[in-house]
């Protein structure tokens, strides 16, 4: 398989993502935070943060904000796990963040 397409772009690029986890970007907006130890962070970064992933297609995972995802929850944030899209799930502030992660079937730093 050929890396470089028609004039020499790529036509893939890889990553180590081992799951991709969206965030919805207009929920957490509407929470201001409430996520993370003191209750500052968005979801994604709360998150992002408490299993030491980085940014990036050079992660273990990808934690991803994306557009309004339709649900728009009252108090809570919409996620979904790319790897099991059929379930959905509905993040209010102070959730446990480990709990969360098991429910995404990510890894923690303990692992």
């Amino acid at each position: 398989m050929e890396a470089a397409g028609a004039g020499g772009l790529k036509d893939h690029v890889r990553s180590n993502w081992s799951n991709a986890v969206l965030v919805c970007r207009k929920c957490s907006k509407k929470l201001d935070g409430g996520f993370g130890p003191n209750g500052d962070e968005r979801l994604a970064k709360a998150l992002r943060r408490r299993l030491k992933l980085k940014k990036g297609r050079k992660a273990a995972a990808g934690i991803v904000e994306v557009n309004c995802l339709g649900i728009c929850p009252k108090g809570a944030v919409t996620v979904v796990n790319g790897a099991d899209s059929r379930e959905w799930l509905l993040v209010r502030p102070g959730a446990d963040l480990d709990d969360l992660a098991r429910d995404l079937d990510l890894a923690s730093p303990a692992d």
